[in-house]
């Protein structure tokens, strides 16, 4: 039987220059994703930001036909589709606004890990950035993380390789449909991380790996992470797109230096020495940054579910957690504090190991 909600979303992704933003703006506007469709052309038109281009371009018979061909694909190939109402949906992600409305995910890793760690990098990595990307992999060993890359050439594989060895859960984040994987050398290498992981896109069947998909994956990498780890990179490229965007979704992002006379280390030395990255040297650097420590996941549980809290500590606790990073100045306001009361609350909270700060004055729950 048909998802409705999943047909009219897929439907609405494939309305030309119709991005997740104007798209949840859409809904919003209208009342749901299926008034969408039985809108008026006219009162389209008077939507703010929407215009002539938008109505003009949106057949919806046609829209939902290739969304129900679509479904029929995503069944028969045992693909799960998240869309951005689903519980289910990585919460990570669903706190930006450019957040896909629909992904596509096949494999059977928790999307919602407690510990997510990105690698990425030169898709030509020397003996040296293949050596510390394997040391970085198996120094998370102790931390229980899930591992997400791009499944590039290079470090990408590297990272997915190696955690596939250790037997590590791994997310593979794709440029394209999940009806192809790009590149095809590395089919037998996705087959492996879907046993002990998983592929996520936001692109339909029949989509391209083209050039313009992959600062769109990038986004979703650092978007879905904690952390977002650079090994080798040029002073642009891929690598150094994810590391932006991390830094601007306020994600600690880290960087393993390397030799001023190599231009495959410039990006990385260029994000420390701009203070976008932490430098980088094994995986305890990131343990120490992270506060994690090496227990596992069910005792971070139970340690957390035996800590007293007093009535307004657990205030804190519910407003941070519903917002998945909240900022001082917003604590301040919910809680009716004063600034200086807020931070003494948040410190005691951190000292019980509850919470943890994030760049930009935000905190979040550990």
């Amino acid at each position: 039987m048909i998802d409705q909600t999943q047909l009219y979303l897929i439907a609405l992704t494939k309305v030309p220059k119709v991005g997740p933003v104007l798209a949840k703006n859409l809904i919003s506007y209208c009342g749901g994703v299926e008034a969408v469709f039985a809108e008026k052309r006219k009162n389209l038109l008077k939507i703010p930001g929407i215009g002539q281009i938008f109505a003009d371009s949106f057949s919806p018979e046609m829209m939902l036909k290739e969304a129900e061909s679509e479904l029929k694909f995503i069944e028969k190939n045992d693909i799960q589709v998240l869309t951005y109402l689903d519980k289910q949906y990585p919460r990570r992600l669903s706190n930006y606004d450019a957040s896909p409305i629909v992904l596509y995910y096949k494999g059977n890793a928790d999307l919602n890990h407690s510990r997510i760690v990105s690698i990425v990098g030169t898709r030509q990595p020397s003996d040296y950035g293949k050596l510390m990307c394997d040391r970085i992999v198996e120094g998370l060993i102790p931390y229980h993380v899930l591992l997400a890359s791009g499944l590039a050439f290079g470090v990408d594989a590297q990272a997915h390789r190696k955690c596939v060895e250790l037997d590590i859960p791994t997310l593979g984040v794709l440029g394209h449909g999940l009806d192809r994987i790009y590149p095809s050398e590395h089919k037998t290498l996705s087959k492996k991380i879907i046993d002990n992981g998983g592929i996520l896109t936001e692109f339909t069947s029949g989509t391209l790996p083209d050039r313009e998909n992959f600062p769109m994956r990038n986004r979703i990498i650092a978007a879905i992470s904690d952390v977002v780890v650079v090994i080798e990179s040029k002073r642009k490229g891929g690598s150094i797109i994810t590391a932006e965007f991390a830094n601007e979704y306020n994600k600690d992002v880290f960087a393993i230096p390397g030799p001023v006379t190599e231009e495959i280390s410039e990006g990385c030395n260029k994000l420390i020495k701009q203070n976008k990255a932490h430098l980088l040297e094994s995986a305890a650097d990131i343990a120490y940054i992270m506060r994690w420590e090496e227990i596992d996941a069910g005792k971070v549980i139970q340690k957390q579910l035996f800590v007293d809290l007093d009535d307004g500590e657990q205030k804190m606790i519910d407003i941070i957690k519903i917002n998945q990073s909240v900022s001082i100045d917003a604590l301040t306001y919910q809680m009716s504090m004063t600034p200086s009361e807020t931070a003494s609350m948040l410190l005691a909270l951190e000292f019980k190991g509850l919470v943890r700060s994030l760049p930009g004055k935000k905190y979040t729950l550990m």
